[in-house]
């Protein structure tokens, strides 16, 4: 479980293409101190598995379903990415709750500056855009942001500067893809909320 605040703005330093997966080899020297074998890491709001670590940088595999569910296929040596740990037990909520899985790819459109932000304005596809409510909560990229509007099929958000100089949204431009997740409470209440869909059976009896 993550709360969206990025730690470390990492890099990709190695991409090895496998029959159905890729390994990536990234350097974060935060992230990684005190992480061991097995342990979780959010890239770009993907929880990967550390499969191997050492001099401040991290390997992991990630199987087809995430390359082809997010923006990480397009990952090259060189690449910039956000980082952060998993939360631990009693440690402050930052940002909201964020389970590092993608549910969809977005576009950035446009960016409007001003004298102390930046409105990014950002697409989505329909089959989330009932998720994303004005003032809600969502991920992208692997960070926790307030929507500020919300569209049928886009969303703006706010970026302040300590977000764009820490991590990768501070770099992107219009037409680089960015990976979304949101809030998983809203799907939650809709799927109690579907008929037929009750996660008991209508007697109360349990398994």
């Amino acid at each position: 479980m993550f709360t969206g605040i990025v730690e470390e703005l990492g890099e990709v330093t190695a991409v090895e293409k496998l029959n159905d997966s890729s390994r990536f080899r990234l350097r974060g020297p935060v992230v990684t101190e005190g992480a061991e074998h097995g342990d979780s890491i959010a890239v770009n709001g993907v929880c990967l598995t550390v499969v191997d670590l050492g001099d401040g940088e991290f390997t992991a595999d990630v199987m087809a379903e995430t390359l082809e569910r997010s923006s990480l296929g397009a990952l090259r040596p060189g690449s910039r990415v956000n980082l952060e740990r998993p939360v631990a037990v009693g440690d402050r909520l930052g940002g909201h709750i964020v389970q590092g899985h993608v549910d969809a790819t977005g576009t950035i459109v446009e960016r409007k500056i001003s004298d102390n932000w930046e409105v990014v304005k950002i697409s989505l596809p329909a089959s989330v855009a009932r998720y994303v409510v004005e003032k809600g909560s969502i991920t992208v990229d692997g960070v926790s942001l307030t929507v500020v509007d919300a569209g049928p099929d886009f969303f703006t958000v706010s970026l302040i500067p300590t977000t764009l100089a820490l991590t990768t949204l501070g770099i992107k431009g219009p037409g680089d893809p960015v990976n979304l997740e949101v809030d998983v409470i809203a799907k939650y209440v809709e799927r109690l909320l579907t008929p037929g869909s009750e996660a008991f059976p209508a007697d109360g009896a349990g398994s």
